[in-house]
């Protein structure tokens, strides 16, 4: 079982940064690939970026590449999302999962946070 607690969301102008946590209990973190995704208001869960357990290979959305970086402390059980020029479309629930299998599908991911809110106002 692995429970997992976001944090660090909250309401950033245009052109602000923002940088998520995902907290992770249990004693086998670096067993998972942990990844973030997000829904905006009618919109459905989209993938946004991955990380191997080792840390050694990312992945990411076309869309926050260049923009978002993903890391990992597996010492500290925590996974981070640095989001860097935000934009109004980037506004959503954002939700940190793990998954045993090195995977973006949201399908395969078991464990999920609660999910913490990211504002851009336009």
């Amino acid at each position: 079982q692995v429970q997992l607690v976001e944090s660090g969301g909250g309401l950033v102008q245009a052109g602000g940064s923002l940088r998520l946590s995902c907290a992770a209990s249990g004693r086998t973190f670096s067993s998972y690939t942990m990844g973030w995704f997000r829904q905006a208001p009618g919109k459905e869960r989209e993938f946004v970026a991955a990380i191997r357990g080792s840390g050694s290979r990312t992945y990411y959305a076309d869309s926050v590449k260049g923009q978002f970086t993903i890391s990992r402390d597996n010492a500290k059980n925590t996974v981070y999302l640095q989001m860097n020029s935000l934009k109004p479309e980037d506004t959503a629930t954002y939700y940190c999962a793990a998954s045993l299998s090195i995977t973006t599908q949201a399908t395969e991911y078991r464990y999920w946070g609660q999910g913490t809110q990211v504002t851009v106002p336009s």
